[in-house]
C-alpha cells in the first residue's frame, strides 16, 4: 500500500504527456485502471457515466479529426472518452416500472461531475502504473461529432477525453497559482487589484510567458487567452453549438 507521502508525490508530480511510445497497454492493466476509475464517488451509486475506449489505429486517426488533429490522439495507446450517461439508468428504471426524470439541467451537471471524478481516478491510477496521460478539452468543442462517431445514443454526452500511453517524453512541470490565491477559508474572500497582481506574478514572469507574448504579438498573457486562444467569437459559437446538442440530447428544454 502506498504511504501518504507517496500518494502526495504522485499527485504533485503530474505531467501532461503528449508523446507516447509505440507500445500497447496490456488488457489486464487497462482493466485495473478503468476499475479504479469506477471506484470513484458518484451520486447515489447510480454510476451515470460510460467509458468509451478507442485503441484501433484507424479509429484513433479518425477520432483525431474532432480533436483538431492533435498528434497525441493518433499516437496514444488508448484514447478514453468519458461520458455522462443517463441512457442505461433510464432503461433500467423503465424496465422496472419506475418513471425516470433525469433528462434535465440538474442531472446534466450531476452526471458531468460524476464523469469528471471517474476521469481523474483513471488518470491517477494510470500515472501510478508508469503511464502518461493528457486531458483533451476539445471534446466539448466537437461534442456532436464525437457523439456521432462513437454512436452515443440520446442521453449520453461526452464530457472529457484522455489520451494514455507509455511516455516518450518527460515534460516540464506546469506552473500553478499560489495556494493562498486559490484556497478560501470559511467564506470567499474577493480579490483586490493587489491580490490579482500577486496571484499571477510568477506566471507572468516566466520565460515561457515572455516568449509566448513575443510570438503572439500581444501586450500580456491575459490578451493571449482573450484574443488568441479562447476568443469571444469562438466561445459564443461553441456555446450555441453545445446548447443545440444538449437540447437534442434531452437535457435542455
Amino acid at each position: 500500500m502506498q504511504t501518504i507521502s507517496e500518494t502526495l508525490n504522485l499527485l504533485k508530480n503530474h505531467r501532461s504527456v503528449r508523446k507516447y511510445k509505440d507500445q500497447p497497454i496490456e488488457q489486464e492493466l487497462l482493466d485495473q485502471i478503468l476499475e479504479a476509475g469506477m471506484r470513484g464517488s458518484n451520486t447515489g451509486n447510480m454510476q451515470i457515466y460510460s467509458i468509451v475506449v478507442t485503441r484501433d489505429a484507424q479509429r484513433k486517426k479518425e477520432l483525431a479529426k474532432f480533436h483538431f488533429n492533435q498528434p497525441m490522439v493518433a499516437n496514444a495507446a488508448a484514447v478514453i472518452t468519458v461520458c455522462l450517461d443517463i441512457n442505461r439508468w433510464d432503461k433500467w428504471c423503465l424496465q422496472r416500472n419506475a418513471d425516470p426524470a433525469y433528462d434535465n439541467l440538474l442531472w446534466l451537471l450531476t452526471g458531468s461531475v460524476d464523469a469528471t471524478i471517474v476521469s481523474q481516478n483513471i488518470c491517477v491510477a494510470a500515472e501510478a502504473q508508469g503511464l502518461g496521460i493528457c486531458y483533451l478539452g476539445t471534446v466539448l468543442y466537437s461534442a456532436p461529432e464525437i457523439a456521432e462517431f462513437l454512436k452515443l445514443p440520446k442521453g449520453v454526452v461526452p464530457i472529457t477525453t484522455i489520451t494514455m500511453g507509455y511516455p516518450d517524453e518527460t515534460p516540464a512541470e506546469s506552473d500553478r497559482l499560489p495556494l493562498d490565491s486559490v484556497v478560501h477559508y470559511e467564506q470567499y474572500r474577493d480579490y483586490t487589484p493587489a491580490d490579482i497582481n500577486k496571484a499571477f506574478a510568477e506566471k507572468e514572469n516566466l520565460q515561457l510567458t515572455k516568449d509566448l507574448i513575443k510570438q503572439n504579438g500581444t501586450e500580456n498573457l491575459a490578451q493571449i487567452f482573450t484574443q488568441k486562444r479562447y476568443t469571444k467569437a469562438d466561445n459564443i459559437a461553441i456555446s450555441e453549438k453545445l446548447y443545440k446538442y444538449l437540447k437534442d440530447s434531452g437535457f435542455l428544454k
